[in-house]
């Protein structure tokens, strides 16, 4: 199945019951999810609108917090780091504290951020999505950017990403923290989506869990790899 025709799918799924197979539980390489603010819901988003390239932003595909939880283009995919010599294999565990990058199913972008340009509206860091042909990496590093990768921070887990644990999602480069104020709300063209945006503190407004999706049975070997569509 194609990344593309993967996320149309998988918006209309719900979560099963955590807990059926335990092999099902964890969120595995390969997996397409939707991530959801826990304090908002807002699901973590991005489509081929921009940023403006003037007043301090990057000009790159804009990341948004949606609320609805039907939208295909809040669908991410779980991908190894970019400073990992080999792609991981599908249905690997995600430890907690390794790194990791996700890529927006619908345009093929990896979540980013850089530390020289401002969100529009906290004037935090921005979070953007690049890498893809709507918004290409013109950096040295643009097959595999270091800026795309994230540390994953487990809040109850010590085994790896459990669907129902909150993470956070740590910034490599920067340090700095996947966000969303819960205040910052976008006007036209984007009206009504939230600012996402990256900042120094960790707090409970960094904090995201799982939710809609098609998850990859876990497999702690690169053999035969099931899903399970949600």
């Amino acid at each position: 199945m194609s990344v593309g025709l993967l996320g149309a799918v998988a918006a209309l799924f719900i979560p099963a019951t955590v807990g059926q197979d335990p092999s099902f539980n964890y969120v595995t390489c390969g997996s397409a999810i939707k991530l959801a603010h826990v304090k908002t819901g807002a699901r973590l988003h991005s489509h081929e609108v921009k940023y403006g390239s003037n007043g301090g932003s990057s000009g790159q595909n804009s990341v948004t917090g949606m609320n609805t939880q039907i939208d295909a283009n809040s669908i991410w995919k779980v991908v190894s780091a970019a400073e990992d010599v080999e792609d991981c294999h599908s249905g690997k565990p995600i430890p907690c504290g390794s790194k990791l990058r996700l890529m927006h199913s619908s345009t093929g972008c990896y979540l980013h951020s850089h530390e020289q340009f401002q969100s529009p509206l906290s004037k935090n860091q921005e979070v953007s999505a690049v890498g893809c042909p709507t918004s290409p990496n013109l950096g040295p590093h643009a097959e595999r950017d270091p800026g795309d990768d994230w540390q994953l921070e487990c809040t109850f887990s010590s085994d790896g990403w459990m669907r129902d644990d909150q993470v956070k999602l740590k910034h490599v480069l920067t340090g700095k923290y996947l966000h969303h104020t819960g205040q910052h709300t976008y006007q036209r063209p984007i009206q009504g989506q939230k600012e996402i945006c990256a900042v120094a503190h960790s707090d409970d407004n960094g904090k995201w869990i799982a939710q809609e999706g098609v998850y990859v049975k876990r497999k702690d070997s690169p053999r035969v790899a099931n899903h399970e569509e949600l």
